[in-house]
């Protein structure tokens, strides 16, 4: 039985707040009931991942809210959308699904969400602490909240997601509480080389073969060196949400919340140890490459976003050459203007970048219309690549990338995999 506070009821009756305000408790209460939640949970912030056009329903439903004058009462930050409001014209788009792909992004902005359009806003100054609650979208967000800030998120879609940052509240379920972040299988690294499990290409591959393994389990990872970057981290929790349900993975020694394995695990035994060898890690990372080497025709970069250490990272292994195929960064408005501080957003142009702020090339039509081959140092780009946008992914280092980039045909170091 849903128990309310007081507070909450009058916002439910309508005897508080705006009619705004109610629509979203509604739909808060609603959806705490359906999951079997006893209460609902204050939360701090919010990620929107409903910023993307799919259809009308998501656009008309927002401007609703908005028209209610909903607002958000968290800080609140905003997912990728289907334009690049910088440059409109980089979508191909039908006029009226540009048109409304825009209304959806304006109602967000109307309701007090920040225009951050991105899928890294843990990138972008939203850094939640250790145990606080809060009601994040986008699986790779979610998967980060909970495995690297150790604060407390289920993965909320559109429609609830604006719904918990209007009311401040969510559905008190799942993540939230603390019986059940505990892991219950362990997958043990000690068994790999350590130059591997130092190169920022594991992670992604980690990642991937973690979704596979866990699929909706909670588990905890242990063997990982110390000294993971944001990056590295980014990459794993994206390949891990894309490829199982996973919202939260403990990595032994990084997640806040489990210093060793044994904290993870609650003091239990894992129901289930899984030993990763070499053999495993190339297995995941030939999982990731539909097409076979050969030519290829675009790199794709930059799902979740592109930090501003890659984007710089990637201008030092260009070395000012050109490429012989188109090559896409995605990135965070708050990346693009760090790289305009000296330049380095035109030094990335002057090489024949395309440059893609506030979206992403998987998500909406920017990619030449007719499929080849795309190259991509993202697992989450080469799991949705094919299905999204008709490319067949082959997946490589940011090294590799900018080599193949550079020959127009894939190039492999094969010596790092060993």
């Amino acid at each position: 039985m849903l128990s309310l506070s007081a507070e909450e009821q009058a916002v439910l009756a309508g005897t508080t707040g705006t009619t705004g305000d109610r629509m979203a408790m509604e739909i808060v209460v609603e959806a705490a009931t359906m999951l079997g939640a006893q209460s609902l949970v204050p939360v701090i912030s919010s990620h929107i991942d409903g910023c993307l056009y799919h259809g009308d329903s998501g656009a008309l439903f927002c401007e609703e809210l908005a028209r209610r004058d909903a607002r958000v009462k968290v800080p609140t930050s905003t997912n990728v959308g289907a334009l690049n409001l910088l440059n409109p014209n980089q979508t191909r788009l039908p006029p009226a699904q540009r048109k409304m792909a825009l209304r959806l992004m304006t109602a967000h902005q109307r309701m007090g969400c920040a225009s951050s359009w991105t899928c890294a806003p843990y990138q972008a100054g939203m850094r939640p602490q250790p145990g606080d609650q809060v009601a994040w979208g986008e699986s790779n967000a979610v998967a980060f909240v909970n495995t690297v800030l150790g604060a407390r998120s289920n993965r909320y879609g559109d429609f609830l997601d604006i719904a918990c940052a209007v009311s401040a509240r969510a559905p008190n379920y799942g993540l939230h509480l603390g019986e059940n972040r505990r892991a219950s299988l362990l997958i043990d690294l000690s068994g790999l080389a350590r130059p591997l499990l130092q190169e920022d290409a594991f992670f992604p591959v980690l990642g991937a073969m973690i979704g596979r393994l866990a699929g909706e389990a909670i588990a905890v990872v242990d063997g990982l060196l110390p000294g993971a970057t944001d990056d590295q981290l980014k990459a794993l929790c994206a390949g891990a949400a894309s490829t199982g349900s996973v919202a939260l993975v403990h990595l032994a020694g990084i997640t806040p919340e489990a210093p060793d394995a044994e904290t993870a695990l609650g003091g239990l035994p894992p129901q289930e140890i899984i030993p990763v060898d070499q053999a495993m890690v190339l297995a995941a990372r030939n999982s990731l490459s539909l097409a076979k080497p050969g030519p290829i025709d675009c790199v794709a970069l930059g799902s979740p976003h592109f930090s501003n250490a890659e984007c710089r990272r990637f201008l030092q292994l260009a070395e000012g050459q050109p490429f012989r195929v188109p090559v896409y960064i995605c990135l965070g408005r708050h990346t693009l203007a760090q790289l305009q501080t000296d330049g380095a957003d035109d030094a990335l142009r002057a090489l024949g970048v395309t440059l893609v702020v506030d979206t992403c090339v998987v998500v909406t039509p920017i990619l030449p219309a007719t499929p080849g081959v795309m190259m991509t140092n993202s697992a989450k780009f080469a799991h949705y690549a094919s299905g999204n946008t008709g490319y067949a992914p082959v997946f490589g280092t940011l090294p590799d990338c900018v080599a193949s980039a550079r020959t127009g045909h894939v190039v492999w170091d094969a010596g790092l995999w060993g």
